[in-house]
């Protein structure tokens, strides 16, 4: 790509989206998500710090609200990223493979290109974890009229956080058996997305309760 994903308008992402072009793709699509939500949990934090109510809670939403600002900038560069790794590893699957030689250094770069392409929404994916624990955190001590953009925040997180997990796992089968990336990756997902479906659900539930 001649530009960065960050630098061009809502419309033009979009409709870049659509073309059939494979990048960006999903994997793009999900770091911008989580981005969002990132970016809602700030605007949250700003809304709250300085209200009476929110007095005690100071120091927790200054925290918040550097993470926040944190993985919103961490989640646009690994927009850009993500769609860098996959574009590299379309152009190694093009190479020549007519002769034995042309064939393994083919081998070699799509190998590479791969676990690049594995690494990057891998890293989406925890940087997604991470803004959903923002908003578990926010929940209880932001600002009731802005609660629902917690809520909205959460689900643009577990969006970003299982995105990129099939990102990551559409690449998986390609890597050699028993390879450490490949292993390593399975089981950091696993993690990450234990009990992401009920710490979603227990946010959704806890924004409820405080519309009332």
């Amino acid at each position: 790509m001649d530009e960065r994903l960050v630098d061009l308008s809502a419309r033009d992402l979009i409709a870049r989206l659509a073309t059939s072009d494979p990048v960006p793709g999903g994997g793009s699509a999900a770091a911008l998500a989580g981005a969002m939500g990132a970016a809602l949990v700030g605007m949250v934090v700003e809304l709250t710090t300085g209200r009476p109510a929110a007095e005690a809670h100071e120091p927790e939403l200054t925290e918040i609200g550097v993470a926040a600002a944190q993985y919103q900038s961490e989640l646009l560069s690994l927009a850009d990223a993500d769609a860098s790794a996959y574009a590299t590893v379309v152009a190694a699957r093009r190479l020549p493979r007519d002769t034995d030689r042309e064939r393994e250094a083919r081998k070699v770069q799509v190998d590479a290109a791969l676990r690049e392409a594995i690494r990057v929404p891998l890293s989406i994916s925890r940087a997604a974890s991470e803004v959903l624990t923002l908003a578990e955190r926010l929940v209880p001590i932001g600002n009731r009229n802005a609660i629902s953009d917690v809520g909205v925040a959460a689900l643009m997180a577990v969006t970003a956080l299982r995105g990129a997990a099939l990102n990551v796992q559409i690449n998986l089968p390609y890597l050699a058996d028993g390879e450490a990336l490949a292993v390593d990756a399975e089981t950091e997902l696993g993690t990450l997305l234990q009990a992401v479906d009920e710490r979603a659900e227990a946010i959704r539930d806890a924004v409820a309760e405080r519309l009332r």
